[in-house]
């Protein structure tokens, strides 16, 4: 399997906390990876590392094969990032922000690249308001829409679906593996919806207290653990089962 992401001892602190320690960590091409953990699990963290915005304090980060720690931007233009907690420039319509990151990525016309997306991604009806009078739902699309400004070989998303009703999330879902499947991308998917994580998910990434814990697929997991749900495995490992690697 081919490897967009490679971390190796990978190890982040902050004084005296370990937030991250030691972690290797494997994406593959065209794999969705699923990266769990309850609360300061340092998913946030790892995720923060692979967009450049920590520097570790030990260890080796690899994308599409190259030093990530020592030259990041090669990789970054090949990269995106959606959070529904990340919030977008809230006076500027859809329309403008979409602008924005479109220029950002060295788009020269960028009214083509926000066409394309508010057609991929339903946004058409309400391109020209303000984000600030957007719903919840409509916020999480444009955010998702901002990431696949540059058709990205790798997404890196959190909570991707996070304020969106049952319907709107099932069709992302089934955006986001067409996207994987055309493109062979790849994406790191962190998330506490186990059931969205079951039905999008290939592999999975468990951490605690900062390290790999467990990985397989959700099928691979509920059988080992001899459970019959994933939530079940992830709350047995938050509360302390599995192995420490």
């Amino acid at each position: 399997m081919d490897a967009v992401i490679e971390t190796r001892n990978l190890t982040k602190c902050f004084r005296d906390v370990v937030a991250v320690d030691r972690l290797d960590l494997s994406v593959g091409k065209g794999v969705v990876t699923g990266l769990l953990g309850g609360n300061g699990a340092g998913k946030t963290t790892t995720l923060s590392m692979l967009l450049g915005l920590l520097s570790p304090t030990s260890g080796e980060i690899r994308i599409f094969g190259e030093d990530f720690v020592g030259n990041r931007f090669p990789a970054l233009a090949r990269m995106n990032f959606s959070s529904p907690y990340a919030d977008l420039p809230q006076r500027l319509t859809v329309r403008e922000n979409l602008t924005v990151y479109a220029k950002l990525y060295g788009f020269q016309k960028a009214k083509p690249i926000v066409e394309r997306l508010a057609d991929e991604l339903q946004l058409t009806e309400f391109l020209d308001r303000r984000v600030r009078r957007l719903s919840s739902g409509q916020k999480t699309r444009v955010s998702l829409a901002k990431a696949f400004v540059n058709e990205p070989d790798l997404l890196l998303l959190d909570e991707p679906t996070a304020s969106l009703d049952p319907e709107t999330a099932s069709w992302i879902r089934g955006f986001l593996q067409t996207y994987c499947q055309q493109r062979n991308a790849s994406i790191l998917f962190a998330s506490h919806d186990m059931r969205e994580v079951e039905l999008l998910c290939e592999d999975l990434v468990l951490l605690r207290h900062g390290k790999l814990v467990e990985r397989g697929s959700p099928k691979d997991l509920i059988e080992r653990f001899g459970l019959q749900t994933l939530e079940e495995v992830f709350l047995d490992v938050a509360r302390g089962g599995g192995e420490e690697n």
